[in-house]
């Protein structure tokens, strides 16, 4: 186990989930996608990375001084993309976080860099989904509890801590996007199960 903790180590990086990226930033965590999603993440460096970014080795040190902080900025920064891609812009916040969280899976699903991570690094992501809380899943925490309070406001998601509901609807996501390929056979239509659990889940009780 000590190989996938060396990946996932908690490392603050230089860039945190609320700052900007600079465009060197960018062409870093670029080359970072292009070489896990070529080699998987226990076969990409830091070298390598720089080589492909156009980039000098100590500039990239100076931003993230491994490879597993960088790997985990860089699997932060797609999760983000994806969920606001297919987040729906219409409807109540239970509603559109449903279909972020839903079409955000069904995305991951087909996303080259996870599916990678997946088939080359599978014990290094189970290590990460399984044995640590780290800066993904917290990231999508915050993202869910986030709208969750938006949902709570306008009555369409029930009472609750929202950063309990948000951790629950994660674990709900996280085990339907792992396990999709197992249950295909038994579960062909994932999504429409996936939605309708998860508006079980956050829709308040109607009152006696």
């Amino acid at each position: 186990m000590s190989s996938s903790n060396e990946y996932y180590s908690p490392v603050v990086p230089a860039m945190s989930s609320t700052e900007s990226p600079s465009a060197v930033d960018r062409a870093i965590l670029d080359a970072a996608r292009a070489c896990v999603a070529e080699f998987g993440v226990r076969r990409t460096t830091l070298t390598e990375v720089a080589r492909r970014a156009g980039v000098s080795r100590p500039t990239v040190y100076r931003r993230w001084p491994d490879t597993g902080s960088l790997v985990a900025d860089l699997l932060v920064r797609e999760l983000r993309e994806i969920i606001a891609d297919t987040a729906p812009t219409t409807g109540t916040a239970r509603e559109r976080l449903v279909g972020a969280i839903v079409g955000g899976g069904a995305r991951m699903r087909r996303n080259p860099l996870f599916a990678k991570i997946f088939r080359a690094d599978t014990d290094i992501m189970l290590t990460y989904v399984f044995e640590r809380l780290g800066r993904n899943q917290r990231a999508l925490i915050d993202l869910f509890a986030e709208a969750i309070r938006e949902g709570q406001s306008d009555n369409s998601i029930r009472e609750g801590d929202p950063n309990q509901l948000a951790a629950m609807l994660l674990l709900i996501a996280q085990s339907a996007v792992q396990s999709a390929g197992t249950y295909e056979p038994v579960l062909p239509d994932l999504d429409a199960e996936l939605t309708h659990a998860l508006h079980a889940y956050l829709t308040p009780t109607p009152p006696r």
